[in-house]
């Protein structure tokens, strides 16, 4: 693999414990790998030339240790951290994984579970405020429902939109620096999630006490899994200013959530989304939210990462190349021009007159051709090097 290709600190790569810490576990199968201690998969990632290390608070502390464990495991975590340089951009909280949320947390029925579910979030953000996490990331695992005779809709918006108002006073009174992101699914684990889409969340934000606080954490397969095109999610993110973070992946469309390597399945998706975060200048982590093949031992789990990364920067390298290319610029600039006086702008009676005594010609507008099969040729032909 050649230099160019090489992750740097401020490509801010990032991957969570889980992500490297997979055992390859999955419904059929039993785990294929063993899973390293937090302080060795920071070592690994320092290994493979990741920025940062994310978690959840059970990929790091045990859901039933004592308070003589989690301090053993802080430490070697902690020292692992100042040896390698790794940050914690980003924590999270595990609220899916124990029988206890089997019905959810944050919007379950059982009020003893809500509240137990606040807990052990309170708990977590502390954690990762004392670990240097800035970004705090929400993802509703069981925050939905198989049958809606069992759970109604409107209390289960109601209890999010409690919680989340909860939790951001709990950060304000502390005083810790964070910013929240919620991550949409359509489904799985439970039928239906709430909140399905980045969309649905956007929306969401504006009905709580603090939306300055949250934002989104859009991921890659999230979104393909219901078909849509993760970009222009990511797009509507951005120009709300709520993109506080990303999960990078890749998805075979319209299946169950893979999970793969970013950049393994749908090229030219991932060739816009990253262009679009370059153009715009996100200044976030890369987070690669993704797991080896279930075929891989830890060498194969160290060569996943080190994909996820190069695959990233070689798409940056052919945005760069789209951004230069004469011809396709050219295109874009004929695409995007303007005609001052048709141009809508802000409404004014002046202009909305001017626009209803304009003559055009339907027909002749009809009649043009755009050429966009020769410039979505011209990008298959970058992205294959054939250009």
């Amino acid at each position: 693999m050649t230099d160019q290709y090489q992750p740097r600190p401020e490509d801010k790569f990032t991957f969570g414990l889980w992500t490297v810490g997979s055992i390859g576990r999955d419904p059929f199968g039993d785990p294929v790998r063993t899973a390293p201690p937090p302080h060795e998969l920071v070592h690994l990632l320092a290994e493979v030339g990741a920025y940062g290390v994310n978690f959840h608070d059970n990929d790091l502390i045990p859901f039933n240790a004592s308070d003589s464990q989690r301090q053993a495991i802080l430490k070697d975590f902690k020292k692992a951290l100042s040896d390698t340089g790794l940050a914690v951009p980003m924590a999270t909280t595990n609220l899916f994984s124990h029988p206890v949320f089997k019905d959810g947390a944050f919007t379950s029925n059982d009020p003893k579970v809500r509240a137990f579910a606040l807990q052990k979030t309170m708990r977590a953000i502390d954690l990762g405020a004392e670990l240097g996490a800035k970004v705090y990331v929400f993802w509703g695992g069981r925050e939905g429902t198989e049958s809606d005779a069992t759970k109604d809709p409107l209390d289960a918006i109601h209890r999010f939109r409690e919680a989340m108002n909860f939790l951001c006073e709990y950060a304000l009174d502390n005083g810790y620096d964070l910013k929240y992101a919620l991550e949409a699914k359509p489904n799985e684990p439970r039928g239906d999630l709430y909140f399905p889409t980045t969309a649905a969340y956007l929306s969401f934000i504006e009905t709580l006490d603090h939306p300055e606080m949250v934002g989104v954490n859009p991921e890659m397969a999230h979104e393909h899994m219901a078909g849509l095109n993760f970009l222009h999610a990511v797009a509507q993110a951005w120009e709300a200013g709520k993109l506080f973070h990303i999960d990078l992946n890749d998805q075979n469309y319209a299946r169950y959530d893979q999970d793969f390597r970013f950049g393994m399945q749908n090229l030219k998706q991932s060739f816009f989304l990253v262009k679009f975060l370059e153009d715009v200048g996100y200044q976030g982590s890369r987070h690669f939210d993704a797991h080896a093949f279930r075929t891989e031992d830890i060498e194969g789990v160290k060569d996943f990462a080190r994909g996820c990364m190069r695959n990233y920067l070689i798409l940056k390298e052919k945005a760069c190349q789209w951004n230069q290319d004469a011809e396709i610029q050219a295109m874009v600039k004929e695409l995007k021009a303007v005609d001052p006086d048709l141009a809508p702008g802000k409404y004014s009676q002046e202009k909305a007159a001017q626009l209803k005594a304009a003559s055009f010609d339907a027909d002749a507008l009809a009649a043009r051709g755009l050429k966009y099969e020769y410039l979505d040729q011209l990008t298959i032909d970058v992205l294959l090097g054939a250009r």
